[in-house]
């Protein structure tokens, strides 16, 4: 029983299956909103200033203060359902493979770490509501690596790839913005505990494996291939070619070593 499994004995009721799902949806809430409010963001916004002095509520709407699409427009609202149908897949596959209650655990911590992040940097960090959709979609990367999706709804193409292209961008940003990169490493923290780190652990046990099996597979072929073998010390000829093998009186092969007198 792993650590996962002893919290969620102690703690079950902090599951929130579909979690992702409905942190997507109010981002498309906060999207509509533009067309009555444009200036929602600024009213949602981290400021750690306000905040102190009684808008406690930009704690939890910071996340959602950026919907990343602009205006409301046709290509927007595009954008935006293939976004949402790209987020459900995630939400979907991760709680399959992880259960509600592990994945739930996986982005209260992903919130927790960029919110205390925010406070700490002398300014609000921008898009830090889309943070979550990131760690998540390398988790899913790493989970399904060979899943195929049909990127804008037309090519296909393996998930892996997208999520070595995300990681990439992300590396890229940090490298423009050497101030961010502690945000970077904490806001993906989560990732590397729930995804990564498993991950770069299950492909050493299958290297071990591999290795494993080579050399059975190799002292498989050595006694199938043998002629010669010594019943006292098992060498062979094959493993030995310079060792001489002597039939005994007693009928058995002896190599010269162990041939009795």
């Amino acid at each position: 029983m792993n650590v996962f499994d002893r919290l969620e004995r102690r703690a079950g009721g902090l599951a929130f299956p579909g979690f992702l799902r409905y942190y997507a949806l109010f981002h498309v809430l906060v999207f509509a909103l533009q067309f009555i409010r444009p200036d929602i963001g600024e009213l949602f916004e981290f400021d750690r200033e306000k905040i102190l002095a009684g808008e406690v509520w930009r704690v939890a709407t910071m996340f959602f203060a950026e919907s990343q699409f602009g205006p409301p427009t046709l290509m927007s609202v595009i954008w935006l359902f293939f976004a949402v149908s790209i987020v459900f897949m995630i939400s979907d596959g991760i709680e399959e493979a992880w259960g509600a209650f592990k994945a739930s655990l996986f982005y209260y911590a992903g919130i927790v770490l960029v919110l205390i992040m925010n406070f700490i940097y002398p300014v609000g960090i921008p898009a830090s509501g889309v943070v979550l959709y990131g760690s998540a979609f390398l988790a899913f990367a790493t989970l399904y690596p060979r899943k195929e999706i049909l990127l804008f709804f037309i090519i296909p193409v393996q998930i892996r790839f997208l999520g070595m292209f995300a990681a990439f961008l992300v590396v890229m940003n940090a490298i423009a913005q050497p101030i961010l990169l502690p945000f970077y490493l904490v806001a993906y923290a989560n990732y590397f505990i729930w995804a990564g780190l498993p991950a770069l652990r299950g492909t050493v046990r299958h290297i071990e494996a591999g290795q494993r099996k080579r050399r059975f597979k190799s002292a498989l072929l050595e006694e199938e291939e043998a002629f010669h073998r010594c019943v006292v010390c098992h060498r062979n000829d094959v493993a030995d070619p310079e060792m001489e093998f002597r039939i005994g009186a007693d009928g058995k092969e002896y190599c010269t070593e162990h041939l009795p007198k």
